[in-house]
């Protein structure tokens, strides 16, 4: 089994600047979906609705603009956490034990932009 995490940040329109930071300071490529090349009505056209900077050296960072519309306390939901695994039962297992006492913010699921997997 292999398993990921990558950090998820949160911001309020500064998402594009702090993956170009990140680009800048540990390589990688860069790609940034806007809402407007998404055709999302929820955000600021020009601002990122999902954004990485992935590079060879195994750093990974994710960043989104949240929309207007949601709200954000940069104290309290400033980011995620991306858990990925090989299986369905892998990843619920971790899930299970993560959220156990905690409060959930989005239900277990597959990303919008990820393949379905067979046991949802």
């Amino acid at each position: 089994m292999s398993l990921t995490t990558t950090t998820h940040l949160n911001f309020r329109g500064g998402a594009r600047a702090a993956l170009e930071f990140y680009r800048s300071v540990f390589g990688g490529d860069l790609a940034v979906v806007t809402y407007q090349d998404a055709r999302n009505v929820h955000g600021e056209a020009d601002q990122v609705m999902w954004g990485q900077v992935l590079a060879g050296n195994g750093f990974h960072v994710m960043a989104y603009d949240v929309p207007p519309d949601l709200a954000h306390d940069r104290g309290e939901n400033s980011f995620f956490v991306s858990v990925r695994g090989e299986t369905v039962e892998e990843v619920t297992g971790h899930w299970e034990k993560l959220t156990d006492g905690g409060d959930v913010v989005v239900p277990l699921g597959p990303a919008g932009w990820a393949p379905p997997p067979t046991a949802w």
